[in-house]
């Protein structure tokens, strides 16, 4: 796992999901279980896969009420079985009943996320290429579901559009039709872009771009670029491109780019993609397509703690 996990990060989201939730108060239980009631229940698995998120929730029910107590049974990222118990808890009867569902919300979003990532990594072994992860995320969630990407064996691509240029189909569109309308000049698109990112963001910033066709590869060639993304290709395009790239003689001491494959990613074809050679593929369905992964919490009826 490549990600280190900070708590911080998601103290808005807990609130929120408290606030949502639980808000003024859980009158159900409030006015049904005897307040000052100590209880344990056991995190239990429903079905196999990777778990994901328990840190988190320790963290939320320490955020809830510092007298719950959460013992791990298996360590984050372990695969489960059904039938596993994932954890114990205990404490104040009513603080476990009102944050049941806020707990497993993330438990099991996190772990199918964390599950799916797997699959596709083990999909490409022995292959080096990377599985990656996209900007397609819940907002608000994005930091927790990143996170159980690195959990699944997956690379975290950037966090947001602050922290790594990505230039992408609509910006190149914008750009001749705005910038380079009606100019005579040899100048690409994508030479233009890049011409103008150097000139604005900082040094040492990675630049990426997004192509559609072999002649936008060579062009992202030539502008001297960290990574080139080949957008949609299918496999014969993708090995063409990979070709490409590595027969590219760059200028001065600079290094060939890196390849990232991305556009319909499946399980069934990850493997032909991958062997075509790229270093890189970015799958949006280990995140905005992940099936939470199905978790209770089952009260211990024989322990009163």
């Amino acid at each position: 796992m490549n990600f280190n996990f900070n708590p911080e990060k998601i103290d808005a989201l807990i609130q929120l999901a408290i606030e949502e939730d639980i808000g003024t108060g859980d009158i159900t239980t409030e006015n049904l279980i005897p307040e000052g009631l100590r209880t344990e229940g056991n995190f239990v698995a429903k079905e196999s896969g990777l778990v994901a998120g328990l840190p988190v929730v320790e963290y939320f029910f320490f955020k809830l009420d510092k007298g719950i107590l959460l013992r791990q049974e298996v360590k984050e990222g372990a695969f489960v079985s059904k039938g596993d118990v994932i954890a114990d808890v205990k404490g104040n009867a009513i603080t476990l009943l009102s944050g049941e569902r806020i707990a497993l919300n993330f438990l099991q979003r996190l772990s199918g996320i964390a599950t799916l990532t797997k699959k596709f990594v083990d999909r490409i072994k022995p292959l080096k290429t990377h599985i990656m992860d996209t900007r397609k995320t819940i907002p608000g969630w994005r930091y927790l579901e990143k996170y159980a990407v690195a959990v699944g064996g997956g690379v975290n691509h950037r966090m947001g559009l602050y922290d790594q240029v990505l230039v992408k189909d609509n910006h190149l569109d914008i750009v001749k039709g705005k910038l380079l309308y009606g100019v005579l000049t040899h100048v690409t698109a994508i030479e233009k872009a890049v011409s103008l990112l150097r000139r604005e963001i900082k040094k040492g910033a990675l630049i990426e771009v997004e192509t559609r066709t072999l002649e936008e590869v060579m062009d992202a060639l030539k502008a001297g670029i960290d990574i080139i993304l080949f957008d949609n290709m299918d496999i014969e395009q993708l090995k063409e491109a990979v070709k490409m790239v590595k027969g590219w003689k760059p200028a001065g001491n600079t290094h060939l780019p890196l390849t990232e494959a991305s556009g319909n990613i499946t399980l069934e074809n990850v493997p032909f993609v991958a062997r075509t050679g790229v270093d890189r593929i970015s799958v949006g369905a280990i995140t905005h397509s992940a099936k939470a992964m199905d978790i209770s919490l089952e009260i211990n009826l024989s322990k009163n703690v």
